[in-house]
């Protein structure tokens, strides 16, 4: 009998994965709550954007505390943690890796700090120039043992930026970070803190959201709206592109540190963020059934029943049915509760493939002519698997619908597509798209309707997994997941002498010291890393 080998996972098809965005942040400075639960709420709204690491930073205004583990939001944290992590500002953050891989090390929030005081940040997007700021680290911590984060084997660009904004003792955190933001290229939001105060920063192209919110005693910053629906907070604005905000007891303020030159990413519209956020006045709900219905009258077709790919498609195939008049239906049950697990499936139980998430009902489907909807082609393999199903379950044609047009490049600010030679649109026309995946017709929206669909000006948009077109321009060299990890996995010894961090064998946990403070040990709270 086959020995099982713990791949069953949340995917639709065991590796085969699709667009997966970088990270959600939030922070909070609210004297009198208990910020850390509000966190925790806050990245439980934001649990979409990233599922393999979390963490929590906490300040009393004494000392500050960051704790952080591998997994779901709901599997690092529990009452007794929450309970240790006391103080009236927090930042947190939930992970999907982009630059550095996915390890205990590059969890967030990184933790630096100099004799001034401590800095925790947390990242959203994904820095084109992380080459250019290693060496920039290098230069300037020559021989120094403070190295932060990157003396233990962080990979990641957050750990650089980190490391740049503890560089200056005799600078406040203020001071460095109008330095170091002016440096930074890609994109990117921070939500980060020292032991008094909260700040946020958004990139001059606003290529990520961020939002500010108020409580009745505080301030919330969040990726989403939906963050703050969540912990009550109400919906004062957007981050501005290019812009710093300050939060302490003095209140709120703001600093311009570069000109904006906004360029929102389309994919939050398409995919990416939850259909209930708002981003620049437009919500993403109505967004994706405006989509649904441009698709319909771009292509339209006879059919008997339109149904969603859930839960991606849901709101553009309401859309579609609407605009074509053909009935809306649900053709697929999902298993919401397929989630992350070590119970190993067998060879045959991996072979059904699709079937662990989504199972068809066969009455609705058989003799039907189908209209799927869904939201984005990357390889195929998930479409051709389901298209394959659904007849199998007696459907009569197949007319597959995707509301965004074909992705033929990848994403170098913060969502992790395939590489371009994976892309099937790469080098496949629709015709054979449409082939490769086994349906009767396929078509995609047009460029056109889906930014029409969004409400904002074509030229306030970041297209570039469509089209090509990369705002921020990109170095010839220095990019990809792995840029860092060989680079920075090294410290200096007590002699001066170039050493590399351990790591050990069974566990995610440090061997080095973070600024004089041990991070081996191993478990539970044992993880925090803490500064006096």
């Amino acid at each position: 009998m086959p020995r099982g080998d713990g791949r069953l996972s949340h995917d639709l098809i065991p590796g085969e994965k699709g667009p997966q965005d970088a990270c959600g942040v939030f922070g909070v400075w609210a004297p009198g709550e208990d910020v850390a639960k509000l966190t925790y709420y806050g990245l439980y709204a934001l649990q979409h954007r990233g599922q393999e690491s979390a963490g929590i930073a906490t300040s009393d205004g004494q000392r500050l505390l960051v704790y952080k583990d591998m997994g779901l939001v709901s599997q690092v944290f529990d009452e007794r943690s929450l309970a240790s992590l006391r103080g009236h500002l927090a930042v947190g953050h939930c992970r999907y890796s982009t630059t550095g891989g996915s390890t205990w090390e590059n969890a967030q929030p990184t933790l630096g700090g100099h004799a001034g005081g401590t800095v925790a940040l947390a990242h959203n997007g994904n820095l084109t120039n992380s080459a250019e700021l290693r060496d920039l680290v290098e230069g300037r911590l020559e021989g120094d043992t403070h190295r932060g984060e990157l003396a233990r084997g962080n990979t990641t660009d957050t750990a650089l930026v980190t490391a740049l904004l503890a560089d200056h003792p005799d600078r406040t955190l203020e001071a460095s970070a109008l330095d170091v933001l002016p440096r930074l290229r890609g994109a990117f939001c921070f939500v980060f803190m020292d032991e008094h105060t909260l700040y946020a920063a958004r990139d001059p192209h606003g290529i990520r959201p961020l939002v500010i919110g108020r409580l009745e005693r505080g301030w919330v910053v969040a990726s989403e709206t939906a963050a703050l629906d969540i912990v009550g907070a109400s919906y004062v604005r957007e981050v501005e592109p290019g812009e710093m905000i300050i939060v302490d007891e003095d209140g709120l303020r703001s600093q311009r540190f570069a000109e904006p030159t906004p360029k929102g990413c389309v994919f939050e519209y398409v995919y990416l963020a939850r259909p209930d956020t708002t981003i620049n006045g437009r919500v993403v709900h109505e967004a994706r059934v405006e989509m649904g219905r441009a698709l319909a009258r771009e292509h339209p077709v006879e059919a008997d029943l339109v149904m969603p790919t859930p839960e991606s498609g849901t709101p553009a195939a309401i859309g579609y049915a609407q605009e074509s008049g053909i009935p809306y239906g649900q053709g697929l049950v999902k298993n919401s509760y397929v989630g992350r697990t070590f119970i190993a499936p067998s060879q045959t139980i991996r072979q059904l493939g699709i079937r662990l998430k989504l199972n068809p009902l066969k009455d609705v489907i058989k003799g039907k002519r189908l209209v799927v909807v869904d939201d984005s082609i990357v390889r195929g393999n998930t479409q051709r698997a389901l298209v394959r199903m659904l007849r199998e379950a007696g459907a009569a044609e197949v007319h597959v619908r995707i509301s965004s047009p074909p992705v033929r490049w990848p994403c170098f600010y913060g969502i992790d597509f395939a590489t371009r030679a994976e892309l099937i649109a790469t080098g496949l026309g629709v015709a054979e798209v449409c082939n490769s995946i086994g349906a009767d017709s396929l078509g995609y929206i047009s460029e056109e309707g889906m930014i029409q669909a969004t409400n904002q000006a074509p030229d306030r948009l970041c297209t570039a997994c469509f089209t090509g077109t990369y705002p921020v321009p990109l170095p010839e060299k220095g990019l990809g997941k792995a840029v860092l990890e060989l680079d920075l996995a090294v410290s200096t010894g007590a002699n001066g002498e170039r050493v590399t961090g351990e790591r050990h064998p069974h566990r995610h946990v440090p061997v080095l010291d973070v600024e004089g403070v041990s991070t081996s040990a191993a478990g539970g709270a044992a993880d925090a890393v803490l500064r006096p």
